[in-house]
């Protein structure tokens, strides 16, 4: 999934389905990092890194 922009509270966003929105901290707009979801609520989901973008290591 690709970060598309960055939240308020400085955490990556990504929209997929519909709009549905990914919220994953520590990443920024352009990353394509491998995520694991750990918290879905209606609208949005949580996430966390399992691998970062290799392109930004």
């Amino acid at each position: 999934m690709t970060i598309e922009t960055v939240g308020d509270q400085g955490d990556g966003i990504a929209k997929v389905e519909r709009g549905y929105v990914v919220i994953v901290p520590d990443a920024q707009p352009g990353d394509e990092p491998t995520i694991e979801i750990e918290q879905v609520q209606q609208n949005v989901a949580f996430a966390s890194i399992v691998d970062p973008d290799p392109r930004t290591l």
